[in-house]
C-alpha cells in the first residue's frame, strides 16, 4: 500500500516538475537527478529569491556563524580594531532543513562516486582539508552552481570546477619577476578575486628583460 502510494506521489511530482523549465537545467548538475531537481524548484520557487550564493547558503544552513568579543578597543585614546581571531561557532541553525538535507545528500553521493565533483572533493583533501569540511565545501559548491545555472540559464560545465591558474599575456608591455608572479598567484588564490589579483599586479614595479 505504502509502496504504491509512494510511486504515485513520485509520478505526480515528476509530472509537475516538467512544467518548469528550470528542472531541465538543474538536472544537468551531477547527482541532483529528477527528484532532487523537482524538490529544489518546489523549495526555492524562484531564483530571484536570492541575490547572492551566500544568501542561499544561509537559507540552506550551509553558512558559517562566527563569534567575536571586543571587536574594537581603545588604544592610547583612539578606537582601533582588535587583532583577535574570529572564532567559528558552526553552521547557522535558522535554515530550511529540507534544503540542507538535499544539498548534503547530493554532496555525500558526489564525493564517493566518479565524476567532476569527486575530483573537486579529492583536490580539497589533498590540500589538507578535513573530510567533513571538504563535504561542506562541496555542498556549498553544488548550491552555488544551482543558483548560477538557474539564474543565467547556462549549462553545467565541469571545466569550471578545475582550479584556475594565473596566466600572463606575452603581448603585455609589463613583465614581472618570477617571485612577484608567484606572490600574485598566491594572493589571487586566497582572495578568490581576479580584480584583487589584477590590483596586486598593478602595484608591482614593472621591469624589462633588458634591464637585468
Amino acid at each position: 500500500m505504502l509502496q504504491r502510494l509512494r510511486q504515485q506521489v513520485r509520478r505526480e511530482l515528476l509530472g509537475e516538475s516538467r512544467k518548469h523549465a528550470a528542472t531541465a537545467k538543474l538536472r544537468q548538475i551531477p547527482y541532483l537527478g529528477p527528484i532532487r531537481s523537482a524538490l529544489l524548484v518546489a523549495l526555492i520557487q524562484t531564483q530571484h529569491r536570492f541575490r547572492t550564493k551566500r544568501q542561499l547558503w544561509a537559507y540552506s544552513g550551509l553558512a558559517l556563524e562566527t563569534r567575536t568579543s571586543a571587536e574594537y578597543r581603545y588604544v592610547e585614546g583612539q578606537l582601533r580594531r582588535s587583532k583577535k581571531l574570529v572564532s567559528i561557532r558552526g553552521l547557522n541553525k535558522d535554515h530550511n532543513h529540507d534544503l540542507k538535507g538535499l544539498f548534503k545528500a547530493a554532496a555525500i553521493t558526489a564525493s564517493v562516486r566518479p565524476g567532476p565533483f569527486q575530483d573537486f572533493y579529492q583536490a580539497l583533501l589533498e590540500k589538507g582539508m578535513k573530510p567533513t569540511m571538504a563535504r561542506l565545501t562541496l555542498a556549498r559548491k553544488i548550491a552555488a552552481i544551482t543558483l548560477t545555472l538557474w539564474k543565467k540559464g547556462e549549462g553545467f560545465d565541469a571545466e569550471k570546477l578545475k582550479p584556475r591558474r594565473l596566466s600572463v599575456s606575452v603581448k603585455s608591455p609589463f613583465h614581472f619577476r618570477g617571485s612577484s608572479l608567484v606572490m600574485a598567484d598566491r594572493f589571487w588564490r586566497r582572495s578568490g578575486s581576479r580584480v584583487s589579483m589584477l590590483n596586486a599586479c598593478g602595484r608591482m614595479v614593472p621591469w624589462h628583460p633588458a634591464s637585468v
